[in-house]
């Protein structure tokens, strides 16, 4: 029997406060380093999507979401390195004060205008941000057309 394709699932939480969105800036990863990016984790397995976004807000931002405060905004197929399905979900309410949990792996959790994002923002996270402010529900980015 022929193994069936597999990739890798990631949840990322749009944290937003009025008109800005917390980012992160990556550092040390070996992945976009010196970018921008939001709070993200892939899914562990055996966990839904929306569990995945409570636990990466607390292990990442240190702060406790309940899963009625986080919606699911969009969905994005896209090619890179590698082949990936990620998962958007925002949340406006939280509890606890946002921290930086891991500086190992982020030396910056700042607020930004979602009109005027940092150049340096990862581009795929700046065009689901566009696509969450639009409405969009799902895109495909990195794919060749055939």
């Amino acid at each position: 029997m022929t193994e069936r394709f597999k990739m890798a699932v990631a949840v990322h939480l749009f944290l937003i406060r009025g008109s800005q969105v917390l980012l992160l800036r990556r550092y040390n990863t070996g992945f976009e380093d010196g970018n921008y990016s939001v709070v993200v984790g892939h899914l562990d397995g055996g966990e839904d999507v929306i569990a995945a976004a409570v636990r990466e807000a607390k292990e990442e931002a240190g702060i406790d979401l309940r899963r009625e405060d986080v919606r699911v905004v969009g969905v994005m197929h896209r090619k890179a390195r590698d082949e990936r399905v990620d998962f958007f979900v925002a949340a406006d309410r939280w509890s606890g004060e946002i921290v930086n949990c891991e500086p190992d792996k982020c030396d910056e959790l700042s607020w930004h205008d979602r009109e005027r994002l940092p150049i340096n923002t990862i581009p795929y996270i700046r065009q689901a941000l566009g696509n969450f402010k639009a409405g969009i529900w799902f895109d495909i980015m990195g794919f060749q057309a055939e």
